[in-house]
């Protein structure tokens, strides 16, 4: 593993070993600056001699690939699992928000006083793409980064749908021709429900949300089956939503489109595609993963390899909206704890990491257990982005 150095005014040089790292920190040459990744401060070098750094992004909408290679090894390797609740904490927001509202008896309207920026994105995409920017400048702070190139992806979602498509086809969707989105599903399941397999015609009918809206399903037809009222009380009575043929969606394929060209105006990198990869990939008969796909966009060959790092993302400022209890008032916690899950607390003179606070905050679990919060020497905080693996292969200084 490597342990990332910086100087004394906070410039990157090249990574050491973990044991050069513990010399210099016991001579009182430099100092822990971060646990996770661990990187130590330079107190007596302003500058230093160092290497082309490539840094390799494989970009996605659920997780993100990172390698940063030099000439002659990787120097750092691993991949983000993206927080990917941002739409479902919207809905509940606006759930509340609504309740609230009604029960004002005179509001003034607000039916022009928003506007959106020209480079407006929606939230739950804005915070995927600003998590991309985040590792890219965590890495470019630990690492003398020269050049990024990043794997962004380009897709045709109705030729994906309807392979052969062309012209006015693309102008015409699959609602074309129809007054309404209940009559095209009617014509697309030729007048059959979906369940039982009879017809619908003369009978009342429902619309069934095949993934549920809480869980992140649309609106749209690919997303709503076809049942009698009868059928669609059995499936939710009985739990019979799973025997429905479940149609693909393309949230992560949309995301992909939308910030393709985002990298070249917020950034000074290169942009490639998967099937340059997957090429590159194949020629050196790696294995499909993200951090091996950034890896080979990195312009990795055969450089020495490093272990594999998994970083969580999580919230930073766990804002909780307590719903009504019996015989207790509905409050807002509006103050976060000092100890968020992920963070590193140092008890009993080593470090763990612990899993967040309970009982008010007076308690903290760590490995499964409850410990008293007092018992804590010191904390850090890892921000929104941990789990970070380097912290175990390395004693801890202070």
């Amino acid at each position: 593993m490597k342990v990332y150095v910086l100087t004394k005014n906070k410039k990157s040089l090249m990574p050491t070993t973990c044991s050069k790292a513990r010399i210099l920190i016991k001579k009182g040459k430099a100092r822990v600056h971060k646990r996770q990744p661990f990187t130590i401060q330079l107190l007596n070098r302003v500058a230093g001699e160092v290497e082309h750094v490539n840094l390799g992004i494989d970009s996605g909408a659920n997780n993100i690939g990172f390698s940063a290679v030099s000439g002659r090894e990787e120097l750092i390797s691993g991949t983000v699992i993206l927080d990917v609740m941002m739409k479902s904490r919207l809905d509940d927001r606006r759930m509340y928000r609504r309740n609230r509202r009604n029960r004002l008896w005179y509001r003034k309207p607000r039916f022009d006083n928003r506007k959106r920026a020209d480079d407006w994105l929606p939230p739950s995409i804005k915070r995927r793409y600003q998590s991309h920017l985040t590792i890219i400048n965590k890495i470019k702070s630990l690492l003398p980064v020269k050049y990024i190139c990043i794997e962004v992806g380009n897709f045709d979602i109705q030729a994906i749908k309807k392979p052969g498509i062309s012209s006015t086809g693309y102008q015409q969707g699959d609602r074309y021709g129809y007054a309404n989105l209940k009559s095209y599903i009617i014509a697309r399941e030729k007048s059959h429900c979906q369940l039982c397999g009879k017809s619908v015609i003369g009978t009342k009918i429902n619309l069934h949300h095949i993934i549920s809206r809480c869980k992140g399903g649309t609106n749209k037809a690919d997303n709503l089956a076809l049942l009698h009222v009868k059928c669609h009380k059995r499936i939710h009575k009985k739990g019979l939503g799973k025997t429905l043929k479940r149609n693909k969606q393309y949230r992560e394929s949309t995301f992909m489109n939308i910030i393709k060209w985002k990298f070249k105006q917020d950034l000074v990198c290169t942009l490639t595609f998967g099937f340059k990869t997957f090429c590159k990939r194949t020629e050196l008969n790696i294995p499909k993963t993200h951090n091996n796909d950034a890896f080979v966009i990195a312009g990795g060959t055969e450089q020495a390899r490093l272990l594999h790092l998994e970083v969580i993302q999580k919230r930073k400022n766990n804002r909780s909206l307590q719903k009504n209890r019996k015989g207790f008032a509905p409050a807002i916690r509006r103050q976060r704890y000092s100890i968020q899950p992920k963070d590193l607390v140092r008890i009993k003179s080593k470090w763990l990491i612990t899993n967040g606070c309970h009982c008010k905050g007076t308690r903290i679990l760590v490995n499964k257990r409850s410990i008293n919060i007092k018992q804590v020497e010191s904390v850090f905080n890892v921000g929104t982005l941990g789990g970070w693996q380097f912290l175990p292969l390395l004693k801890s200084y202070n």
